[in-house]
Protein backbone atom coordinates (compact mmCIF):
# COMPACT_ATOMS: atom_id res chain seq x y z
CA UNK A 1 0.00 0.00 0.00
CA UNK A 2 1.85 3.72 -0.97
CA UNK A 3 0.91 5.88 1.61
CA UNK A 4 0.65 10.01 0.38
CA UNK A 5 3.46 11.97 1.26
CA UNK A 6 2.94 14.59 4.86
CA UNK A 7 1.44 17.60 3.93
CA UNK A 8 2.36 19.09 7.46
CA UNK A 9 6.13 19.09 6.50
CA UNK A 10 8.01 17.80 4.01
CA UNK A 11 11.18 17.13 6.04
CA UNK A 12 9.70 14.29 7.59
CA UNK A 13 9.37 10.84 5.09
CA UNK A 14 5.64 10.40 6.74
CA UNK A 15 2.83 11.42 9.61
CA UNK A 16 3.90 8.27 11.41
CA UNK A 17 7.49 9.69 11.97
CA UNK A 18 6.27 13.51 12.99
CA UNK A 19 3.56 11.91 15.23
CA UNK A 20 6.65 9.85 16.95
CA UNK A 21 8.54 12.41 17.09
CA UNK A 22 6.19 15.15 18.47
CA UNK A 23 5.76 12.56 21.48
CA UNK A 24 9.40 12.47 21.91
CA UNK A 25 11.20 15.48 21.17
CA UNK A 26 8.31 17.29 22.86
CA UNK A 27 8.88 15.81 26.27
CA UNK A 28 12.60 15.11 25.88
CA UNK A 29 12.49 14.71 29.99
CA UNK A 30 10.50 11.30 29.65
CA UNK A 31 10.87 8.07 28.94
CA UNK A 32 7.95 6.39 27.51
CA UNK A 33 7.53 2.88 26.14
CA UNK A 34 6.61 1.79 22.49
CA UNK A 35 3.19 0.01 23.34
CA UNK A 36 2.30 3.19 25.00
CA UNK A 37 3.69 5.58 22.07
CA UNK A 38 1.56 3.67 20.10
CA UNK A 39 -1.29 4.15 21.60
CA UNK A 40 -0.67 8.29 22.08
CA UNK A 41 -0.17 7.92 18.47
CA UNK A 42 -2.71 5.69 16.50
CA UNK A 43 0.30 4.25 15.07
CA UNK A 44 0.44 0.25 14.72
CA UNK A 45 2.87 -1.35 16.42
CA UNK A 46 5.18 -2.94 13.98
CA UNK A 47 5.53 1.13 12.34
CA UNK A 48 6.53 2.28 15.35
CA UNK A 49 9.26 -0.35 16.10
CA UNK A 50 10.42 0.20 12.40
CA UNK A 51 10.19 4.10 12.62
CA UNK A 52 12.04 4.11 16.09
CA UNK A 53 14.39 1.40 15.23
CA UNK A 54 15.67 3.73 12.55
CA UNK A 55 15.65 7.17 14.95
CA UNK A 56 17.70 5.35 17.70
CA UNK A 57 20.18 4.16 14.95
CA UNK A 58 20.18 7.60 13.81
CA UNK A 59 20.97 8.95 17.24
CA UNK A 60 17.89 11.00 17.51
CA UNK A 61 16.49 8.87 20.12
CA UNK A 62 18.25 7.26 22.99
CA UNK A 63 16.43 3.55 24.32
CA UNK A 64 16.69 1.33 26.95
CA UNK A 65 15.44 -1.90 28.10
CA UNK A 66 13.58 -2.69 31.30
CA UNK A 67 11.95 -6.09 31.43
CA UNK A 68 10.24 -6.48 28.71
CA UNK A 69 9.55 -3.46 27.67
CA UNK A 70 11.73 -0.95 25.09
CA UNK A 71 11.81 2.96 26.64
CA UNK A 72 12.71 5.25 24.38
CA UNK A 73 13.54 9.17 25.13
CA UNK A 74 14.95 12.24 22.88
CA UNK A 75 18.59 12.45 22.59
CA UNK A 76 18.97 16.02 23.82
CA UNK A 77 22.95 15.84 23.22
CA UNK A 78 22.41 15.73 19.05
CA UNK A 79 23.44 18.65 17.59
CA UNK A 80 20.46 19.51 15.85
CA UNK A 81 18.00 18.57 18.60
CA UNK A 82 16.78 22.16 19.26
CA UNK A 83 16.11 22.72 15.39
CA UNK A 84 14.05 19.35 15.32
CA UNK A 85 12.47 19.99 18.77
CA UNK A 86 11.11 23.63 16.66
CA UNK A 87 10.23 21.87 13.48
CA UNK A 88 8.06 19.27 14.94
CA UNK A 89 6.37 21.08 17.31
CA UNK A 90 5.34 23.39 14.78
CA UNK A 91 3.79 20.86 12.18
CA UNK A 92 3.05 17.61 14.73
CA UNK A 93 2.90 19.73 17.90
CA UNK A 94 -0.83 20.17 18.44
CA UNK A 95 -2.24 16.71 18.97
CA UNK A 96 0.61 16.28 22.02
CA UNK A 97 0.44 20.09 23.78
CA UNK A 98 -3.54 19.59 23.71
CA UNK A 99 -3.48 16.48 25.04
CA UNK A 100 -1.13 17.54 28.24
CA UNK A 101 -3.66 20.67 28.62
CA UNK A 102 -6.36 18.74 28.58
CA UNK A 103 -5.41 16.07 30.79
CA UNK A 104 -7.77 15.84 33.38
CA UNK A 105 -10.25 18.39 32.64
CA UNK A 106 -13.57 17.61 32.84
CA UNK A 107 -16.76 17.78 30.93
CA UNK A 108 -14.72 16.60 27.52
CA UNK A 109 -16.45 13.93 25.80
CA UNK A 110 -14.45 14.17 22.54
CA UNK A 111 -11.30 16.51 21.73
CA UNK A 112 -11.26 16.60 18.20
CA UNK A 113 -9.09 19.39 15.76
CA UNK A 114 -10.55 20.03 12.55
CA UNK A 115 -10.03 22.83 9.56
CA UNK A 116 -7.12 23.14 7.52
CA UNK A 117 -4.73 21.29 10.07
CA UNK A 118 -6.23 18.17 10.59
CA UNK A 119 -6.82 18.37 6.34
CA UNK A 120 -3.02 18.21 5.71
CA UNK A 121 -2.90 16.16 8.44
CA UNK A 122 -5.06 13.89 6.62
CA UNK A 123 -2.93 14.05 3.50
CA UNK A 124 -4.63 17.09 1.54
CA UNK A 125 -2.43 18.89 0.31
CA UNK A 126 -2.90 23.29 0.72
CA UNK A 127 -1.18 26.04 2.40
CA UNK A 128 0.64 25.91 5.58
CA UNK A 129 -1.94 26.33 8.46
CA UNK A 130 -2.62 29.38 10.42
CA UNK A 131 -4.32 28.61 13.33
CA UNK A 132 -5.57 25.61 14.45
CA UNK A 133 -9.39 24.82 14.75
CA UNK A 134 -9.93 22.50 17.92
CA UNK A 135 -13.68 21.19 19.03
CA UNK A 136 -14.42 20.13 22.50
CA UNK A 137 -17.66 17.78 22.97
CA UNK A 138 -18.70 18.51 26.56
CA UNK A 139 -19.58 21.29 28.77
CA UNK A 140 -16.08 22.37 30.35
CA UNK A 141 -16.46 25.72 30.86
CA UNK A 142 -16.04 28.47 28.20
CA UNK A 143 -13.23 30.47 30.75
CA UNK A 144 -11.08 27.40 30.67
CA UNK A 145 -11.44 26.39 27.20
CA UNK A 146 -10.22 30.20 26.78
CA UNK A 147 -7.11 29.52 29.06
CA UNK A 148 -6.37 26.10 27.62
CA UNK A 149 -6.60 28.15 24.04
CA UNK A 150 -4.32 30.87 25.45
CA UNK A 151 -1.62 28.23 26.73
CA UNK A 152 -1.49 25.55 23.48
CA UNK A 153 -1.14 29.22 21.68
CA UNK A 154 2.10 30.57 23.03
CA UNK A 155 3.22 27.02 23.23
CA UNK A 156 2.38 26.48 19.28
CA UNK A 157 3.73 30.04 18.77
CA UNK A 158 0.28 30.08 16.72
CA UNK A 159 -3.30 31.02 17.29
CA UNK A 160 -5.24 28.27 18.69
CA UNK A 161 -9.37 28.44 18.61
CA UNK A 162 -11.46 26.24 20.94
CA UNK A 163 -15.24 26.01 20.07
CA UNK A 164 -17.43 23.49 22.28
CA UNK A 165 -20.61 21.57 21.48
CA UNK A 166 -22.65 19.70 23.58
CA UNK A 167 -22.66 15.65 22.96
CA UNK A 168 -26.55 15.91 22.06
CA UNK A 169 -25.42 18.68 19.39
CA UNK A 170 -22.62 16.58 18.20
CA UNK A 171 -24.80 13.35 18.12
CA UNK A 172 -28.03 15.10 16.79
CA UNK A 173 -29.58 13.59 13.43
CA UNK A 174 -30.64 17.48 12.70
CA UNK A 175 -27.01 18.86 13.13
CA UNK A 176 -26.69 22.49 12.06
CA UNK A 177 -24.22 23.22 9.71
CA UNK A 178 -21.54 24.06 11.38
CA UNK A 179 -21.67 20.26 12.79
CA UNK A 180 -22.80 18.79 9.40
CA UNK A 181 -19.47 21.08 8.17
CA UNK A 182 -17.14 19.30 10.59
CA UNK A 183 -18.59 16.18 10.30
CA UNK A 184 -18.03 16.44 6.71
CA UNK A 185 -14.43 16.86 6.75
CA UNK A 186 -10.94 15.26 7.83
CA UNK A 187 -10.86 15.22 11.92
CA UNK A 188 -8.09 14.32 14.33
CA UNK A 189 -8.59 12.67 17.23
CA UNK A 190 -6.59 14.49 19.95
CA UNK A 191 -6.42 11.16 22.68
CA UNK A 192 -6.37 8.78 19.99
CA UNK A 193 -4.36 10.40 17.37
CA UNK A 194 -6.74 8.64 15.02
CA UNK A 195 -7.42 10.55 12.03
CA UNK A 196 -10.42 10.22 10.00
CA UNK A 197 -10.11 11.77 6.44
Amino acid sequence: MKTRPPQLTPFVRSDALGAILAETLGHPDQEVALAELGRRTGISGPVVHREVGRLVDNEILRDRTEGRNRLVRANTEHPLFALMRNLIAATYGPIPVLRELFEGVEGVARLLIYGSWAARRAGESGAFPNDIDVLVVGDTPRRKLATIASEAGTRLDMPVNIARLSVEDWESEDASPFVLTIRSRPLVDVMTGDVDA
